[in-house]
């Protein structure tokens, strides 16, 4: 059995948390106002507090992995995290162009 460092453990973990975290996000966006049956009258205030605080949970989660894979210099997670951040930030983006 291999016996990986805390670090490289810690970063695992981080990645798995913030991928679900990014998943789980995108998927509330897309039920609440991409895809329901009809709209709703009124934006609904729990939804967008739960979008916002899985946002910074996830953000939180890809600047600590971003963070320690650069003082460790592990290239492949540098370069996960950091496209992460792009592909998060790309959505956000896209949401406000889309929703104002």
């Amino acid at each position: 059995m291999l016996i990986r460092s805390g670090k490289i453990q810690l970063l695992f973990w981080t990645a798995f948390f913030s991928t679900v975290l990014y998943i789980w996000l995108v998927t509330v966006g897309l039920q609440t106002f991409v895809l329901p049956d009809e709209k709703p009258m009124e934006v609904p205030q729990n939804v967008v507090m739960l979008m916002a605080v899985l946002f910074g949970l996830w953000a939180i989660a890809v600047l600590v992995g971003t963070i320690i894979s650069t003082m460790i210099n592990n290239k492949f997670y540098m370069k996960f995290f950091s496209i992460f951040m792009m592909v998060g930030l790309a959505t956000l983006l896209t949401t406000r162009s889309m929703f104002g």
